[in-house]
């Protein structure tokens, strides 16, 4: 970790540290509360849970879930944290935000890092979404936490039928944008030769608004290697809605330039701990089907 990232996160919480509240509780894997009793939904990222419809009645155990409870438990419980940069909330009422502790760690970082958590970002929630995606792809390359669970490998974008079978749930998708058609202020990446079957990636208006202001065009992604995280929908084949910048990565690119102090709200996870992994068997033509925004998690 650079020393400036470290000094500059020491910096941030001994400056705001007069407005640290203190951890009660730790509901999941992303989820707390503050002794002023709000929840705080950690912006940004989507740690591994059980399965939607599991019935925690019925006492099973899933493993990765319960480690990444364990490590902000570990990390938070009791610990005086603040809120940085801004926090929307979301529609259970619980606060959106990323949360440094009164040391410095931030801890979106640190589970992450871990392989505990995968990148999530919302259109109200996308702050530090490059700093966040940098320690994914080092989780993942390491094989770390849930990247070593087919549960949650990244998905094929040339696998529409394995793709379908995902449907509704959260997934990070990697192919090469075979054509993007544009018109009516929309965009569709297709994945094949047939939108009818293949899998798609459609970018409504507001953003493709977006994407310009981030000086972006959908066309730059054409026959190029790109990344995709959003929720799988069903709309003929395979498709993720794009609602924001963040939710696409253009894999081949050339190096950026050399970067200037980092704005993390505080310093990198440090070392990582692995978990055990848990298996399940989990032209301008008109599309079909409505946009759908992400559920909260």
């Amino acid at each position: 970790m650079p020393a400036l990232v470290l000094l500059a996160g020491l910096l941030l919480a001994g400056a705001v540290r007069a407005d640290a509240l203190r951890v009660t509780a730790v509901l999941d894997g992303d989820t707390l509360e503050l002794e002023d009793g709000r929840q705080v939904r950690l912006a940004g990222i989507e740690a591994a849970k059980p399965p939607r419809g599991a019935d925690p009645r019925d006492g099973r155990v899933w493993p990765l879930a319960e480690a990444a409870r364990a490590m902000l438990a570990q990390l938070a419980l009791g610990r005086p944290v603040v809120v940085h940069g801004p926090a929307p909330t979301d529609r259970h009422g619980r606060l959106l935000a990323h949360l440094v502790r009164d040391d410095g760690l931030w801890l979106q970082s640190a589970l992450v890092a871990r392989g505990l958590a995968r990148v999530h970002t919302r259109p109200d929630a996308s702050a530090y979404a490059a700093e966040l995606l940098a320690e994914e792809t080092a989780a993942r390359d390491a094989g770390r936490g849930l990247w070593r669970s087919r549960v949650y490998a990244l998905r094929d974008a040339g696998d529409p039928a394995g793709l379908a079978r995902d449907r509704d749930s959260f997934q990070v998708v990697e192919g090469v944008v075979l054509r993007v058609s544009k018109g009516r202020g929309e965009s569709y990446l297709d994945f094949g030769e047939d939108w009818r079957s293949d899998v798609t990636v459609h970018i409504g208006r507001a953003a493709m608004r977006d994407l310009v202001r981030a000086g972006i065009d959908p066309l730059s992604y054409e026959g190029r290697r790109v990344r995709v995280r959003g929720w799988i929908l069903l709309r003929n084949g395979p498709m993720i809605e794009i609602t924001h910048p963040a939710q696409i990565e253009r894999l081949e690119r050339e190096p950026p330039p050399a970067a200037g102090p980092s704005p993390w709200p505080g310093p990198a996870a440090g070392p990582a701990a692995d978990a055990d992994g848990e298996d399940a068997d989990p032209g301008d033509e008109l599309r079909d089907g409505d946009a759908t925004e992400d559920p909260d998690g």
